[in-house]
């Protein structure tokens, strides 16, 4: 459910994002003024009953249900059945991203979902640059990163502009991994003379299945930091591939090194599957179906997901309590975990965040600059700007992004794991 694919991105496509024309938008009025859409669950308040109604329906029964499903688990695991169901998988999650085809700038920029990506890619920049300044501020001048699930590459420019040291790329999709080093080499070769350029070493890899730190160019490598955007849900198709990209996100971090990471929120999708009549739930740019509702496993829970009529590989639920535990086997403990609604409410505080959101074009201006289009032409997708643009002392155009695409983007969650030494 890769909803930022800007992995997709050239470098010169996504420096045209971040240092283009701004958008006429105001960033602190438009948290101010509130004109994002309004939906029930849009924003992450928590219910109480809710919430434990939701676990109680995740969780497996302590005394009873868990013993078997583990036993039953364990056995299916080792079944000739399951291991070809295993690696059909696997393969088909290599395929679907090896197929991913490169788009220049003007086709994305037509995209439905324009806006809803350059919004998940400000949100990854904010992430990975207060990282970043929490590492130096620690102390630690060269900067290493693992970036888990690198992709064609789409971070490679953040982790230029945070002034790393060494980035190793680890993804299962070789032709993506090609296309990142590729990518890689080519941002090289138009840098500046005087500016120096990370080193990198790039690993074709099944992060479920394989030991990365037995890959690794220098033996004794150690990371400050572990990215795993948009990917880690594809581990939750059994505990044991779980586990091991768990391992692998962070049996190499130094003490008070960090594990970042972006996936979706299994409460929101849950909540979003019970409301509905059916075994889907979405809107005009994307849909969720579960095969059953009303009894979710730990693991295996799967789901499929289509975003603007392409169908990914199946995904499965992060129960993000168990992740949490499962991460302590490793050290790690839980720093931050915020839905994206609550991480961007927080960081649009700032006044470098909002400069970089109206740079990244991470909001669709409303109504269109003169007179122009929206991303769509259904009015109800912006009934929500139409009606705050009418009230008195409102400046326009707003900031905002279509309801289709905030009920998309709302799906997922910001999580933060630090290493204790």
């Amino acid at each position: 459910m890769e909803l930022q694919t800007e992995t997709q991105k050239e470098e010169d496509g996504e420096r045209q994002r971040e240092e283009g024309e701004r958008p006429r938008e105001d960033g602190e009025r438009r948290r101010e003024e509130g004109e994002r859409p309004r939906e029930d669950g849009e924003r992450p308040r928590e219910d109480g009953e809710r919430r434990r109604e939701e676990d109680r329906k995740i969780r497996r029964d302590e005394d009873g249900g868990q013993k078997l499903g583990k036993r039953k688990a364990e056995e299916d695991e080792d079944s000739p059945n399951k291991k070809l169901q295993t690696m059909d998988h696997s393969v088909k999650v290599a395929t679907h991203y090896n197929s991913l085809q490169e788009v220049g700038l003007a086709a994305r920029s037509r995209s439905r979902i324009f806006f809803m990506r350059n919004f998940n890619n400000w949100l990854k920049s904010v992430l990975i640059g207060e990282i970043l300044e929490q590492v130096r501020g620690a102390g630690p001048q060269q900067v290493s990163v693992l970036d888990l699930g690198c992709g064609k590459g789409g971070d490679l420019l953040k982790w230029r502009r945070g002034g790393i040291n060494h980035l190793v790329c680890a993804d299962i999709a070789g032709v993506s991994v090609e296309q990142c080093q590729s990518r890689y080499e080519d941002m090289k070769k138009k840098s500046h003379a005087n500016e120096k350029i990370f080193s990198a070493q790039f690993i074709n890899a099944d992060c479920t299945k394989e030991v990365l730190a037995e890959k690794l160019a220098d033996p004794d490598q150690m990371f400050d930091i572990c990215s795993c955007q948009f990917v880690y849900h594809y581990s939750f198709e059994s505990e044991q591939k779980a586990d091991m990209m768990l391992r692998n996100a962070c049996e190499r971090l130094k003490p008070g090194g960090f594990f970042i990471g972006t996936t979706p929120d299994a409460f929101e999708l849950v909540k979003r599957l019970e409301a509905s009549e059916s075994l889907s739930f979405g809107n005009e740019v994307f849909k969720v179906s579960f095969q059953s509702k009303g009894f979710y496993p730990l693991f295996g829970c799967q789901y499929h997901f289509s975003l603007e009529d392409v169908v990914n590989v199946p995904e499965s639920l992060v129960y993000f309590p168990l992740f949490e535990h499962m991460a302590k086997r490793y050290n790690m403990r839980l720093v931050l975990k915020q839905r994206f609604s609550e991480f961007f409410e927080e960081k649009v505080k700032k006044e470098q965040h909002r400069s970089l959101m109206m740079k990244m074009m991470a909001l669709e201006p409303f109504p269109g600059e003169d007179g122009g289009r929206q991303a769509t032409d259904s009015t109800a997708e912006y009934s929500h700007a139409k009606e705050h643009s009418g009230r008195a002392g409102v400046k326009l155009p707003l900031g905002t992004l279509s309801r289709s695409e905030w009920e998309a983007a709302s799906i997922y969650l910001v999580f933060i794991f630090q290493k204790i030494s």
